[in-house]
């Protein structure tokens, strides 16, 4: 009788057999381990298999969408990667068209990287939309970065209309005002800002500055204690304050009283006007080093200045 040709067999017969020998390699390896043990350890490992896929589709899924992606865009803005964020951008909007959102951050991005022209024409396109407070605060910033405080007035204080309660937004505001010598006007947004944001140390670097404007400087120094400033940050509010002074944009009696009685110490770095991380709004702030009881320490920045830091 000839031997049975497994190689001539079916391919059924084949698959039947292999899982056959699997099946008692498994068991051999199982060594005492019953019929039910075995079952119950399969049925476990497809378990953990089935699970462990699902997560992995779940994940995929998550990441491929249009506001993860935006997500991802932010963070590399917050990192400073500005020219890299406007290749992703020019990637979601292939993928998912313009949206207000991705005409933001390219906005930001265009200001970051020295292209005024452009950013300017796209916080203009946002006027039109849910995001007109990003397109009034960017053209603020622009017009500060000018040096035109008066029209940063103008603007911040169009985006602080549509959301009044931005503490960072009151902050630049007040800073604008004080900009433009417009001393009184500059009290009101600073003192909301620092009191919406205590922890802020853009609020609490401006209203400092504004401390030392009106010869306060007793009280401008604490203030700056109670909040522990470093020694740069304390000498950049003074280099601003005098800087103000010197620009001839402040009222006589409150330049003479203020240039007769402030001691100005050494200048470690400029205070000026910086952009600020959005946040859902925003604008200008003044540069400074983070409160080192709260963060890393921030260098002061100047206009034209690509950093953001922000606390």
């Amino acid at each position: 009788m000839k031997p049975l040709d497994l190689c001539a067999s079916p391919r059924p017969a084949c698959r039947l057999l292999a899982i056959a020998c699997a099946a008692a390699a498994a068991f051999a390896l199982t060594g005492c381990a019953g019929p039910k043990d075995q079952y119950a350890a399969s049925a476990d490992a497809q378990q953990r298999m089935a699970a462990e896929a699902a997560a992995d589709t779940k994940a995929g899924a998550a990441v491929d969408t249009q506001p993860t992606y935006l997500k991802l865009v932010e963070q590399m803005q917050k990192e400073d990667l500005w020219f890299a964020s406007l290749a992703h951008i020019d990637a979601l909007e292939q993928r998912w068209g313009v949206s207000p959102e991705s005409t933001r951050t390219r906005a930001e991005a265009l200001r970051h990287t020295g292209q005024a022209a452009a950013a300017e024409a796209a916080y203009k396109r946002l006027l039109a939309t849910p995001l007109a407070s990003a397109g009034y605060r960017g053209l603020g910033l622009l017009a500060g970065m000018r040096g035109n405080y008066a029209e940063a007035v103008q603007l911040l204080a169009q985006a602080q209309r549509r959301t009044p309660t931005d503490a960072l937004l009151l902050s630049d505001l007040g800073y604008a005002h004080l900009g433009a010598g417009q001393i009184e006007e500059a009290r009101l947004p600073l003192m909301q800002a620092l009191q919406l944001r205590p922890d802020s140390t853009q609020a609490q670097a401006n209203l400092a500055l504004y401390l030392e404007v009106t010869n306060q400087p007793d009280r401008a120094a604490a203030l700056m204690d109670a909040h522990r400033m470093p020694q740069p940050t304390r000498a950049a509010v003074r280099e601003a304050a005098l800087q103000m002074r010197a620009s001839g944009r402040l009222p006589a009696p409150v330049a003479a009283a203020a240039a007769a009685s402030t001691r100005v110490e050494p200048v470690v770095a400029p205070l000026a006007l910086k952009p600020s991380r959005w946040t859902g709004a925003g604008g200008m702030r003044t540069a400074s080093q983070t409160n080192p009881s709260a963060s890393a320490p921030e260098a002061p920045l100047s206009l034209n200045s690509t950093s953001r830091g922000t606390p």
